[in-house]
């Protein structure tokens, strides 16, 4: 089972036994999550994360088809903790607002044509 932390500071090059920006980290984490339950992504009455022990699995459960959802919350968090600087930064804005349009393509019911 992943750890969504570990994971997380794991992109950010940090080791999991490095703590001292994990309260930062983790509320970025969870304004990620809040975002991910305004578009449906998922339980139904939102989820966060309090330390390594919450898992990706525990919060996408069988969703095979959202795996991107990992890359998604490590950029919005990689934005909110340590923002790139100049056109880095517009690509990365670019590329979340991608993924929240993916997401929605990915949860939204198909309509009967």
């Amino acid at each position: 089972m992943e750890s969504i932390l570990t994971s997380i500071k794991k992109k950010l090059g940090l080791g999991a036994d490095y703590t001292p920006f994990d309260p930062d980290i983790i509320i970025a984490i969870n304004a990620a999550f809040s975002v991910l339950t305004q578009l449906g992504v998922g339980p139904e009455k939102g989820f966060f994360i309090c330390g390594p022990s919450e898992t990706w699995n525990s919060f996408l459960g069988d969703r095979d088809d959202l795996e991107f959802i990992k890359e998604y919350v490590y950029l919005k968090v990689r934005y909110m903790f340590d923002p790139p600087a100049g056109s880095v930064l517009s690509a990365m804005n670019e590329l979340i607002k991608e993924y929240e349009w993916r997401i929605n393509v990915a949860v939204d019911p198909k309509e009967d044509e």
